[in-house]
């Protein structure tokens, strides 16, 4: 009874913690732009940097290059980000991080921070696709963080 009372605690707290997060399933679009924050705590530009950067976060450095970024082999299949903060506000930097299909229609940048509407072939071939309870490939805050990061890469 003990153990039961406090991982209820534990969840409870960690609950808590969240309520003010946008859940992937709730993220409101004005157009292809979000305007509210997903989490509603102001974003870390530092932070962001690593999201860009991580291989096991964003990756977002695989596909696109920012001059001022020293790392080894930057992808260059989608557009350089040097100057994003001065093309996008950070409405629009959230949508498409949030989901890139809404601005860019046929990409193949990942929607970072949506759960549904994907397609499943494994499941007809094989009954082995893995189900549909995974989560977003990045964090709500997470977002936030790169938004940060992006708007301060100005021309």
């Amino acid at each position: 009874m003990r153990f039961t009372t406090l991982t209820l605690a534990a969840a409870l707290c960690a609950g808590a913690a969240t309520a003010s997060e946008v859940a992937p399933g709730d993220v409101v679009f004005n157009g292809s732009a979000v305007e509210a924050s997903l989490t509603g705590v102001a974003g870390n530009a530092d932070e962001g940097m690593k999201v860009y950067s991580s291989k096991k976060m964003g990756n977002c450095i695989a596909c696109h290059q920012i001059s001022s970024v020293d790392a080894p082999f930057p992808g260059n299949v989608g557009p350089s980000l040097d100057g994003v903060g001065d093309r996008w506000n950070v409405a629009e930097l959230r949508g498409i991080l949030v989901n890139s299909k809404m601005t860019f229609e046929g990409t193949v940048m990942p929607a970072y921070y949506r759960v549904d509407g994907f397609i499943r072939p494994g499941n007809r071939y094989t009954g082995k696709a893995a189900d549909d309870t995974f989560g977003p490939l990045l964090e709500a805050q997470q977002i936030e963080d790169l938004v940060a990061f992006l708007s301060t890469l100005k021309e």
